[in-house]
């Protein structure tokens, strides 16, 4: 997840600048998940209100979710399908590494 400093619950509560601010951050997320899982592709989105699902309501985030071909997510699952583990301690580490 990407996060902004400020505290706020829609992408309108921002100025122009922290907007892009925000989608530079998003894009240094792809290019380290890139070098660090080499996935085969991206979901990256915000979900904005608790109808639309978001989980913290009142702090903005952009979800960066590296993807690979045969994995899994929250969708309903079919017909021999597979999860693909990492320990996320391990991910976090390829993550600082890349990012600092």
């Amino acid at each position: 997840m990407v996060v902004p400093y400020k505290k706020v619950a829609g992408l309108d509560e921002l100025t122009d600048e922290e907007k892009k601010d925000l989608m530079v951050l998003v894009d240094r997320c792809v290019v380290a998940l890139k070098k660090a899982m080499n996935p085969d592709g991206f979901n990256i989105g915000i979900n904005l209100g608790k109808v639309a699902g978001a989980g913290i309501v009142e702090h903005l985030h952009v979800h960066v979710v590296p993807r690979w071909n045969g994995d899994t997510n929250f969708m309903p699952v079919i017909a021999q399908t597979t999860v693909l583990p990492q320990a996320l301690i391990e991910v976090a580490r390829q993550l600082r590494k890349e990012l600092s």
